[in-house]
């Protein structure tokens, strides 16, 4: 049986060491910080608490070491309520990511070493199948190996669950992925990536989209940052302008917050545009703030800036 407004995340943690300087230091240069936070990440985990803080019904699919990092996911996950009954363990370290934030301009520079998470089998995938059947939407990204995340989408697929794929971090995929992907979200880079298109506008998204829906894709979701998102299917193309929530601090989290809340509200039964402005709502509360998970915001905040938007 289909659980309301179930979603199973399948994906990475790992922990976020955020270093908070001026300026981004050029290739062989020292600069000193002005802050230093240790929190928790990853592309998988940040959507499943995007999704759970946005009303979601969350399952996550994991793997984590028996450390620090590892039992400070598993207390994330208890307090949010995500399901971790498919999270295994291993004797591995559990992974971390190196966050260069630039305080004045709110960007960062990241490198990740994903480690206990990228030991997770299709194997251990398949013990969630049950979960993934009774899940309106699962979404994946590319911070495991992708032979796992492909056969996580077909597993999907197979139960006729909404699949997405935010093809994050940037690279290459193998044909075959792409008509799994009922929904797939790459930003301006991710899109260049897989289509060869420079994205710098909306026309050249458009045909970026149009380069994804011909491989198979059953819907295109464009993230242009500032500028919002473009969708694209065979019927529609809309743009989607970003929501305004106020002085922009970090943007890091931002993709995961967008995906976490499109993900909810799909499992909800909205249309693809509906979903989308939700989740540029989600997005856009969370870039008000800092931190990668710590910014997602609560179901009331983005019903409060949803309909403080409509009567603009």
């Amino acid at each position: 049986m289909i659980a309301k407004n179930r979603i199973t995340v399948l994906g990475s943690f790992v922990a976020d060491l955020t270093f908070h300087v001026p300026a981004l230091p050029a290739w062989g240069e020292t600069r000193m910080g002005s802050s230093f936070v240790v929190g928790p990440g990853g592309k998988g985990s940040n959507q499943a608490v995007a999704a759970a803080r946005a009303g979601g019904n969350v399952s996550f699919i994991t793997k984590l070491g028996q450390d620090s990092f590892g039992e400070m996911a598993r207390e994330l996950y208890r307090e949010e309520g995500i399901d971790t009954e498919f999270i295994p363990t291993t004797s591995h370290a559990t992974g971390a990511a190196a966050i260069i934030l630039d305080e004045k301009r709110g960007e960062n520079a990241i490198i990740i070493v994903p480690g206990a998470c990228f030991e997770l089998t299709a194997d251990e995938v398949d013990l969630a199948s049950a979960s993934i059947a009774a899940s309106r939407v699962f979404i994946a990204q590319l911070e495991l190996p992708v032979p796992v995340v492909e056969h996580g989408l077909r597993l999907a697929h197979e139960h006729a669950v909404t699949t997405i794929l935010n093809p994050a971090p940037a690279m290459l995929l193998p044909e075959t992925i792409y008509a799994l992907c009922d929904y797939i979200t790459p930003n301006e880079t991710e899109a260049a990536t897989l289509t060869g298109i420079e994205v710098d506008s909306l026309a050249s998204a458009e045909r970026a989209a149009d380069r994804l829906l011909d491989r198979g894709a059953g819907n295109v979701v464009i993230t242009l940052g500032a500028n919002g998102a473009l969708l694209r299917n065979r019927e529609l193309s809309a743009h989607i302008p970003a929501m305004n929530a106020g002085p922009v601090v970090e943007t890091t989290g931002a993709g995961d917050a967008f995906n976490g809340g499109f993900a909810t509200a799909l499992a909800e039964g909205r249309g693809f545009e509906e979903a989308a402005r939700f989740a540029c709502a989600v997005a856009g509360l969370s870039v008000t703030r800092r931190g990668t998970a710590p910014s997602m915001p609560r179901r009331e905040e983005v019903d409060a800036l949803l309909a403080l938007t409509a009567h603009r």
